[in-house]
């Protein structure tokens, strides 16, 4: 495996992670702390929407050099050319579409007072999509530190 995409796997899970964990822990609930519930609810909006098109980012990028990996581990006759590791990335992926994307309208409709659900409700399995997500990519990121141990320290850096 080339340095470059060994690299990419071991840190960008962690970023990943790191970032998921920033938006979570601080930068949703502060805003609620410090401003009207509205504005609040607009920065919160826009933070998400950032982490969200972030999130596709790096899920793509991670995605491809999965495949790359599992593709080049398959040609040596070491596994499948689908990982678990693209399953996981694919599961993030998932929980990023279905969290935010397909969640976004529904929540506005729920805001009119229109929709199935309550605004409530909502929320509520949008969390549960960014835990999943969360969750996920903590997964991603364990496996990306068991196999920098198990390999030992890069003979490029």
């Amino acid at each position: 495996m080339t340095p470059v995409l060994e690299r990419l796997r071991r840190v960008l899970p962690g970023v990943w992670l790191g970032l998921l964990i920033g938006v979570a822990g601080l930068a949703t609930p502060a805003p609620f702390a410090v401003l009207a519930r509205a504005d609040a609810g607009r920065v919160v909006g826009r933070v998400l929407a950032g982490e969200a098109w972030t999130s596709l980012a790096l899920g793509a990028v991670l995605l491809l050099v999965e495949r790359r990996v599992a593709a080049m581990g398959a040609a040596n006759g070491a596994g499948s050319r689908f990982s678990g590791s693209m399953v996981l990335v694919l599961g993030t992926l998932f929980c990023t579409v279905a969290g935010y994307f397909a969640m976004q309208p529904q929540l506005a409709q729920a805001r009119l007072g229109q929709g199935l659900l309550s605004f409530g409700q909502l929320h509520a399995v949008s969390v549960a999509f960014y835990i999943c997500k969360l969750a996920l990519v903590a997964a991603l990121a364990w496996r990306a530190a068991a196999s920098a141990v198990s390999r030992g320290p890069s003979s490029s850096g």
